[in-house]
């Protein structure tokens, strides 16, 4: 697996009281946090041969120095060091890209979780419309599903074409089994063993059947295609004009929803931080129908992840070069896909530690986690264990397990998180600061 998450919720203002004096309150969780991310070393049998950390983050430092402090106290970490150049820990934070967290999701995973609720593997379809009793709650897991294990990364395109292959060999093997072809005692205790395997393909059919048609309603009941357009374009472009004309149409649009009106405001705000008219949008969101209380999330969400309060990387900071290179792969690749222009910052900074080439101004070393008193950015490791106190998301589950596909044999990379979140989580926790 390419993703581990110790499913501990209410981080975010454990990471924003870091380094104050209401650190304290949060001392549980962040022992948790700590205890957390030994175990994953502990689970995967490594010693880190380097730790670094998100250098503006008080708790990522924090959690980075206790850390090499609790493995320097602990004889149980003399794990043989990994082969090639070793194993990099990095502590980032949930801070430097509350974008990502905030976007509408394309891929099979990512869409349960953000539409459905994804949690400890399982879906409640409970009060969807024509959902059978026994299709009310549903696992998705990846351990028992090998549907959902090949399918979890695949966009919603996909997965209509490879759930319609399910059902059309799930047609043929039943067709096989009708009683028209039990003719012999051998025929009939052949039906009688495989009849528990093809119940259970039934059930797992009906499930996905039952799943894909739920998201299927919700994107169109909820014009997602639409609103998640323009979020990318929130995300990805900057075009103040442009986008704020079609914000506050969408803000006055009867069809967008209300969590969807908070969700475009938001990213419009941490967008256009200094040169968009913030007050005016809050405004706008008033009269769309967006409650006080969540309208104040947009002042929440800028104190929290605002560009002073967040390290660099996540607007702008790409030169021309690697603009016009980012735009012909995608051109390449076929990724003309309007809906999956977004690339979290993680996976810039992955793409950094890659090419030896992440700062350590911006990231620096842990003192004494490194064999050499001087250590160099330029030595790539062949693994690495992302931690993001705060948590994490699908849609970069789902980029950093496409990156490993890719770099096989290269480099690997595990990524650890206090929690997944969707949207929604997100949001309360941001409420709680």
């Amino acid at each position: 697996e390419d993703l581990l998450t110790l499913q501990c919720r209410q981080t975010l203002a454990m990471t924003v009281a870091a380094g104050t004096s209401w650190a304290q309150r949060h001392a549980y969780l962040y022992e948790r946090n700590l205890r957390g991310l030994q175990s994953m070393l502990l689970a995967l049998k490594r010693q880190p041969s380097a730790i670094r950390y998100a250098g503006h983050s008080a708790v990522a430092e924090q959690l980075a120095k206790d850390l090499l402090e609790q493995i320097q106290a602990d004889d149980i970490f003399h794990f043989r060091k990994s082969k090639g150049g070793g194993l990099l820990v990095l502590v980032l934070d949930r801070r430097d890209d509350p974008v990502t967290p905030l976007l509408s999701q394309w891929t099979y995973q990512a869409m349960v979780h953000e539409l459905l609720g994804l949690n400890n593997h399982r879906v409640i379809l409970k009060g969807a419309p024509n959902v059978a009793k026994d299709l009310e709650e549903v696992v998705l897991s990846a351990n028992q599903d090998e549907f959902f294990k090949q399918n979890r990364h695949s966009n919603f395109g996909e997965l209509g074409e490879a759930i319609q292959k399910l059902l059309q060999d799930y047609q043929r093997q039943t067709q096989e089994h009708k009683s028209a072809n039990l003719n012999t005692i051998e025929d009939m205790q052949n039906f009688m063993d495989k009849f528990p395997e093809l119940k259970s393909r039934s059930h797992n059919v009906s499930k996905h059947v039952a799943i894909m048609g739920e998201l299927a309603r919700l994107v169109d009941v909820c014009s997602l295609m639409d609103v998640s357009q323009f979020e990318q374009e929130l995300a990805c472009a900057d075009d103040h004009t442009s986008h704020v004309r079609e914000l506050m149409e969408k803000l006055q649009s009867p069809s967008v929803k209300i969590p969807d009106k908070l969700r475009l405001g938001l990213l419009y705000a941490l967008r256009y931080e200094h040169s968009g008219n913030i007050h005016a949008v809050k405004s706008a969101m008033s009269n769309g129908g967006v409650p006080p209380d969540m309208v104040e999330l947009v002042t929440v969400i800028l104190r929290y992840g605002g560009s002073k309060s967040r390290g660099p990387g996540l607007y702008g900071d790409h030169n021309l070069m690697s603009k016009m290179t980012k735009s012909f792969m995608t051109s390449v690749q076929g990724v003309s896909n309007v809906y999956s222009q977004h690339v979290p910052v993680l996976m810039e900074t992955i793409q950094s530690v890659m090419k030896g080439k992440l700062k350590s101004s911006d990231y620096p070393f842990v003192p004494g986690s490194t064999a050499s008193p001087t250590p160099h950015e330029l030595n790539v490791p062949s693994e690495v264990i992302v931690f993001m106190v705060g948590g994490v998301t699908y849609e970069e589950a789902t980029k950093i397990s496409e990156f490993n596909q890719a770099n096989k044999n290269k480099i690997q990379v595990i990524l650890g998180g206090s929690t997944v979140h969707n949207s929604t989580s997100f949001l309360e926790e941001l409420k709680a600061i």
